[in-house]
């Protein structure tokens, strides 16, 4: 038998293998993994009284009858129902409604199905990356289809009847990964704790995929404390994974617990994989998600912490591991506060918004940066752009969809960046139709509740990085009505009336945090700024006095995304306004 080692966490099932998986349906019907799922399959029906329990003698089904469950199963995936009492003893009453045995089977293949399912293949160091192909195509894709295989063969020899439709299901892992374990390149024994804990190589996903954290929404702030959280934290190598990212230019190792194993797989739709030389040299932070809360009690005010060591010259993060914190944002964004908080301190300024790069015909191209807080309208009003543009806009690239850093060049020309290759987007304020457009390659969350979002690859990290010259700076402004002193899109005409409104960061709170009606934000942009506002505020300064003395356009863009009944109208008629502005 292979060596499988497999932990159940609430609706997950984590797997892990060190050389290969079931490969027979002998070896998936004996495994330990397929007693524990009959074992619990039939404990849930016991909670409901259900019906299906009447397959067995008596109710109170025991170790003898799954037993007994599972010899008919190895049988019935190489013979017909009938024959199976002559060779597996007391299999006759189990068998004697097949009706009811088979609808017994459907509910068994669904209840597995009905769990997030991850592997993860603990390879060797060495074989990574001369075989990952192998691994995955020989592994991953053999149980998707052993399991599919073992199901369909069993209902044939119940029924005697071949289906006419087959519905190719994902019926093995939804994730699986390659892991090597890996050291961090530094001297200090805090970080020896981590040294055991397996690094991400490969990521194979089968989208659309469709998630449920504990969590659909984030509060509070990420607090700069004054002790390495590190030091307070144990870590269990054993229940940990490391996802090192590439975050603009940036490499951050994110190491998550596996009870938040769905939110740590989902990076690989929001961030670049670190591989190669990125993972030999010292990274810029360090953040551990899912740690103890009792560890980061009393360190700070908040328990969503990060530390400047400037010692090792790394920003190490902490997050707990209480339902509470398992929502994408917690994650997505401490990420992003350690990019943001480099980049300042190398004299670079970070921005919250969506930059894009908008070829016009005629070969025209403006660059455009929409500053402004989660909720604001920015990726509704690209959207809507994208579409009533499509006869004058040859190309609408996505540099950045959430942060970035602007850079001033030695001509004095602002050039920006972005951190992502993908976007975490409301469900709720997407164009109908947008999400089904983009099925094929989704991570969607909590699609049941309130802000559900959905992960989608959006750029490549080619472009990203590039450097575009920025042409105009528009401030997010979802709260006012437009009206004849209030136009969509409105040009500050000094440097002081640009510097205020963006100081203020006002938005209406559109419910992705706990926050709710007009709240402010300095700059928008919680997520290392308010942290280091003096610093910040001069490189505002700086930056926006080279704005203006560039002859950017600097100005705010009236989404009304915030208000009762505009939600749809206000995006679009802003794109209408920015498309007539730019295609001047």
């Amino acid at each position: 038998m292979p060596l499988i080692e497999y932990e159940t966490l609430d609706r997950k099932i984590i797997i892990r293998i060190r050389d290969r998986i079931c490969e027979t349906p002998e070896e998936l019907i004996t495994s330990d993994l397929f007693r524990h799922i009959v074992k619990e399959a039939i404990l849930e029906l016991h909670q409901h009284d259900s019906y299906l329990l009447n397959i067995f003698p008596v109710k109170e089904a025991g170790r003898e009858e799954i037993d007994v469950l599972i010899e008919i199963f190895q049988f019935l995936v190489k013979m017909k129902a009938e024959l199976v009492p002559n060779v597996v003893k007391n299999s006759a009453s189990l068998l004697k409604d097949k009706h009811l045995f088979n609808e017994f089977v459907e509910y068994l293949y669904n209840y597995w199905r009905n769990f997030d399912r991850f592997i993860i293949c603990e390879s060797a160091e060495g074989t990574v990356e001369s075989r990952p192909y192998r691994i995955f195509n020989n592994t991953i894709e053999h149980l998707m289809h052993l399991v599919r295989a073992v199901y369909r063969d069993i209902q044939e020899n119940i029924t005697g009847e071949h289906p006419n439709i087959y519905r190719q299901v994902r019926a093995g892992a939804e994730i699986a990964t390659i892991a090597v374990p890996q050291k961090l390149p530094f001297r200090s024994n805090t970080f020896k704790k981590l040294d055991a804990i397996p690094v991400i190589r490969q990521v194979l996903l089968y989208p659309p995929l469709i998630l449920n954290p504990p969590m659909n929404k984030r509060t509070g702030k990420f607090e700069k404390i004054s002790v390495n959280p590190l030091e307070k934290v144990d870590i269990d190598s054993r229940e940990w994974l490391c996802y090192p990212a590439k975050v603009g230019p940036l490499v951050i190792w994110i190491y998550f617990h596996q009870k938040f194993a769905e939110l740590g797989f989902s990076l690989c739709n929001l961030f670049e994989l670190a591989t190669g030389k990125d993972l030999d040299k010292k990274p810029d932070g360090v953040f551990c998600f899912g740690v103890p809360r009792q560890s980061l009690e009393g360190l700070g005010k908040s328990l969503t912490v990060f530390y400047e060591d400037t010692k090792n010259d790394v920003l190490i993060a902490a997050c707990p591991s209480d339902d509470e914190f398992g929502y994408y944002g917690y994650l997505k964004k401490m990420v992003l506060t350690l990019h943001n908080v480099v980049m300042m301190k190398r004299g670079i300024l970070p921005f919250h918004g969506a930059l894009v790069r908008i070829i016009l015909s005629k070969n025209k191209i403006v660059t455009v940066l929409l500053i402004g807080d989660t909720g604001a309208g920015k990726s509704e009003t690209l959207e809507a752009l994208r579409e009533m543009g499509k006869d004058i806009i040859k190309d609408l690239i996505i540099i950045a969809d959430d942060m970035g850093s602007i850079q001033i060049d030695a001509k004095g020309q602002a050039l920006g960046y972005g951190t992502e290759i993908g976007a975490f987007l409301r469900l709720d304020d997407l164009k109908p139709g947008y999400a089904f457009g983009q099925m094929d390659r989704a991570i969607i969350m909590n699609p049941n509740k309130i802000n559900a979002r959905i992960v989608i690859p959006v750029t490549t990290f080619d472009k990203l990085i590039a450097g575009y010259p920025i042409d105009m700076v528009l401030y997010a402004n979802n709260y006012e009505e437009v009206d004849e002193d209030h136009p969509i899109v409105e040009r500050f005409q000094t440097v002081e009336e640009a510097l205020k409104i963006f100081r203020e960061g006002t938005v209406m709170s559109k419910g992705t945090t706990t926050s709710t009606g007009i709240v402010h934000s300095y700059f928008a942009n919680v997520f290392g700024p308010t942290q280091y506002r003096e610093l910040h505020d001069a490189l505002a300064s700086k930056y926006f006095e080279a704005f203006f003395k560039k002859k950017l356009y600097m100005g705010q863009f009236r989404t009304r995304l915030g208000i009762a009944g505009a939600e749809r109208k206000g995006p679009e008629e802003a794109a209408q306004a920015l498309l007539n502005l730019i295609s001047k």
